[in-house]
């Protein structure tokens, strides 16, 4: 019988996972989003919605009374009260994952328990915790929010000794951890799933290139040695096989200048380096974590295509409404969000540039080059 799926978020990744939740009547009958933003886009999707933050105790178990399943697009709904409600519904990734990994120390303590490279790292409770690691770590180094941070708005990189107490009082108080700064000649990302029976399977190798600490292209497969691929792939799998719960998870990881890999963070859940996969792979990220969290067998993950995905972000010193980007191009995919505001480097849309007569990468991204000025963020005034 088919199920209600409830979602914690409501943002494009909700939406694209309801999209693809639409594709599956017979599994899915109905979906709901719980989110404070009223019409957000995965209502525009066709949810119903919840509107309350994600930490709201009592929309969590208003949402679990009318679901089957729970899952969620963003980190930040309380594992408590989650864990509380399971008798209510099933949720995936468990909450008992989405504990560990909210928390950025506990998720590397976890990761360096069980024998998965993460950089060194020390929890900080004081200034003198701040300053002590500095002189075991040296600089650079990075210190960290533990929760509630992405795109890179929780880090600062503490780069001398002048910078020490202006990088403490950023936080105001918060909980941190410092890690040792890994001097990385690319970022990687592995989409990986899980389904409730233990199947795993991963989405091939990805290279992430990042401004201002948001990612802005990905590009499917990462330009990386076969034993990079094979050893990243493996990390993968290893920590998807010690983690609870089904899902998808978003992998990130360095490349060191000896293709060494470490992790860098882990989201627990469909990640925008898998936004590829929508034209580039036979399963796309949101369909695998659908069929992951109800129990189904794993779709095909092999990448038939080179991609490209490239965000579309409101650009800087302009917040309004915008008109949107129009590209007709054969095997260019524009994708937005419905967000009816631009902000500076607020995530609009993607587009995936597909490879879909044998274009290499270095063809893709000659192509791409073409269409940025087509992508940039104008007033609609």
């Amino acid at each position: 019988m088919a199920k209600i799926l409830g979602i914690i978020g409501g943002g494009q990744l909700g939406m694209m996972i309801a999209e693809a939740a639409k594709k599956m009547p017979e599994e899915i009958s109905k979906i709901i989003v719980l989110d404070p933003t009223k019409n957000c886009p995965a209502v525009q999707a066709g949810t119903d919605q919840i509107i309350a933050d994600f930490k709201d105790r009592d929309a969590i178990i208003e949402l679990a009374n009318k679901s089957d399943i729970i899952t969620y697009e963003i980190e930040s709904g309380d594992s408590n009260v989650l864990k509380s409600v399971e008798k209510n519904a099933e949720i995936n990734p468990s909450p008992e994952t989405l504990k560990i990994i909210q928390d950025k120390f506990l998720q590397k303590l976890f990761l360096s328990q069980n024998d998965i490279p993460v950089s060194e790292f020390i929890q900080i409770e004081s200034l003198e915790d701040v300053k002590e690691g500095l002189k075991e770590f040296g600089f650079p180094a990075m210190l960290k929010a533990r929760r509630d941070a992405y795109d890179g708005r929780g880090n600062f990189k503490i780069n001398s000794e002048d910078e020490i107490q202006t990088a403490y009082d950023y936080f105001k108080g918060q909980s941190l951890l410092l890690e040792k700064f890994v001097p990385f000649t690319m970022e990687v990302s592995v989409i990986a799933a899980r389904n409730t029976k233990g199947q795993i399977k991963t989405f091939p190798l990805v290279e992430n290139i990042h401004e201002e600490n948001i990612l802005r292209e990905t590009i499917a497969p990462a330009r990386v040695s076969e034993k990079v691929t094979k050893k990243a792939e493996m990390i993968a799998e290893k920590t998807m096989s010690v983690l609870k719960g089904a899902g998808i998870f978003g992998i990130e990881m360095f490349v060191t200048s000896d293709e060494d890999i470490m992790i860098n963070e882990i989201a627990p859940r469909v990640h925008n380096s898998g936004h590829h996969t929508l034209q580039s792979s036979v399963t796309s990220q949101f369909e695998q974590h659908l069929r992951a969290i109800m129990g189904l067998e794993l779709g095909e993950t092999k990448l038939l295509h080179n991609t490209i995905m490239y965000n579309v972000l409101g650009e800087p010193g302009f917040t309004g409404k915008y008109d949107l980007p129009y590209i007709a191009e054969n095997g260019v995919f524009l994708k937005m969000y419905g967000k009816e505001i631009s902000k500076p480097l607020r995530k609009l849309g993607h587009v995936n540039v597909v490879g879909k007569n044998g274009e290499s990468v270095d063809e893709l991204l000659e192509k791409l080059r073409g269409l940025k000025q087509k992508m940039t963020v104008k007033s609609s005034d």
